[in-house]
């Protein structure tokens, strides 16, 4: 565990980024493990609609929870950056602030999904089939926002110290919850999709009274003391500065996979099961990567508080060095077992054969998007939240939907569909990449005399 800034300062730093990454890659592939076992046990246990009806609420949840999630990055960033500044007394409020906010949005988001489930659900014209038993989900599943959010500040927290094992330990406990409390109740109790989502909120709230406790424990700034939590009004601007334009951009791409979804879902149920467990085994290689994208958040926060801008470029290399050996080597291996893997999910080969039509385009291409979000990382770690947003919805959001409605529109095939994907990713990388090295020549030109985010 890196635990001082000093060693998030001065190099060499590709060993100090994996030791940072592999906790967090390891703890993000087993959260995504437990998940899967809510899609696995619905495939296997419940049959393909119940399969179907999960995979489908995917979108609409990224959708409605990463306009708040985003705030966790403003989160992430500002303390990091205090910490390199070595301005304790600002952590301590950052801290204090992110943990009312997450209560707040935890409790909105809650609200929100028992309301807006349902009509969100046939806004995405939701085959008639399963849109009863995906509500269902949605709504349960909602009750566990509260939860979620706490563990989702606090986790990032702990990122910005350089902490990322502790929050393995939290995640390897609730998730092998997760997963025995799916077998109980879809198994022995017959709940299906209820089961899976209640299974879910609970191993949720385990986490988050983990993580919480850990902060609690905590003997330097981010300590946690209930009688002392506080709203400080200048700290939440800041993280409002950071972390608002990284939820807008979460949300509004969560919206251009909604309407993506939303094209899927004409195609029939079998292809949204497909989708969906293909979705959720390439999950595995995007947060093996967005591990690498974290560490260089994190590393370049510092180095900006610090004020050591020489080592950022360095950095960003390391990054997108690792996402890409990461991505292609994953890749490769997941679609060389594509069949087997995705049999795990389904017995039904026409499942397995839709699952296939995803991971053709989207494996062999997975990389883009990974060197898309070390950039992007990068860029709101030495402070820059805006541009980097204003350029991932131009050159991601606007050409998936764009795609969409002209040459999918005229070529209404489901591979024409994927391609979406991978076009946008490559436009967008070559705007970031432009704009970064204006950005890194700005701040060595310039140094800026705080640690404020840039317009």
């Amino acid at each position: 565990m890196l635990t001082t800034t000093h060693e998030m300062t001065q190099g060499p730093f590709l060993r100090k980024m994996i030791l940072f990454a592999v906790p967090l890659a390891i703890s993000s592939v087993l959260q995504l493990l437990f998940n899967a076992a809510d899609v696995v046990v619905m495939g296997r246990f419940a049959g393909s609609q119940a399969l179907a009806a999960v995979s489908l609420t995917g979108s609409l949840i990224g959708l409605i929870t990463n306009l708040f999630i985003g705030f966790s990055v403003g989160t992430n960033v500002l303390a990091a950056r205090q910490l390199g500044a070595k301005e304790d007394a600002a952590v301590s409020q950052t801290a204090s602030t992110s943990i009312v906010l997450s209560i707040l949005f935890g409790g909105c988001l809650a609200g929100l999904g028992q309301l807006a489930a349902k009509p969100m659900l046939q806004a995405m014209a939701a085959p008639p089939d399963i849109i009863g038993l995906s509500t269902l989900y949605l709504r349960i599943y909602f009750l566990g926002t509260p939860a979620s959010m706490l563990y989702n500040f606090s986790s990032a927290l702990l990122r910005a110290a350089g902490d990322t094992k502790r929050p393995l330990y939290c995640l390897t406990i609730s998730g092998a919850l997760n997963v025995a409390l799916n077998l109980l109740f879809v198994i022995c109790f017959q709940m299906s999709v209820a089961g899976v989502a209640l299974a879910t909120v609970i191993s949720q709230f385990v986490a988050c009274i983990l993580s919480l406790t850990l902060l609690y424990k905590e003997k330097g700034p981010l300590h946690l003391s209930l009688r002392r939590l506080k709203f400080y009004k200048e700290q939440f601007v800041l993280i409002l500065r950071i972390g608002l334009p990284a939820g807008i951009q979460s949300t509004i791409l969560g919206f251009s996979n909604v309407v993506i979804q939303t094209a899927l879902n004409g195609f029939g149920s079998i292809i949204v099961a497909g989708n969906g467990a293909a979705g959720n085994i390439e999950g595995f290689i995007y947060v093996a990567m967005n591990a690498f994208c974290q560490a260089c958040v994190t590393f370049t926060s510092h180095n900006y508080g610090a004020r050591n801008y020489r080592n950022i470029a360095r950095l960003v290399w390391i990054g997108i060095g690792g996402v890409c050996a990461t991505g292609i080597l994953l890749s490769t291996l997941v679609w060389s077992f594509s069949g087997p893997l995705l049999g795990i999910y389904s017995p039904d080969p026409a499942v397995v054969a839709a699952g296939q039509q995803r991971m053709v385009i989207i494996c062999h291409t997975y990389f883009l998007c990974g060197i898309m979000d070390v950039l992007v990382g990068a860029l709101r770690g030495i402070g820059y939240s805006f541009a980097p947003m204003l350029i991932c919805l131009t050159g991601s959001c606007a050409i998936r939907l764009l795609w969409i409605f002209t040459i999918f529109k005229w070529y209404p095939r489901i591979e024409v569909l994927y391609l979406c994907y991978p076009v946008g990713w490559l436009v967008t990388i070559l705007a970031l990449g432009a704009f970064f090295q204006f950005a890194y020549r700005h701040i060595q030109a310039a140094p800026p005399r705080t640690a404020s985010p840039h317009p």
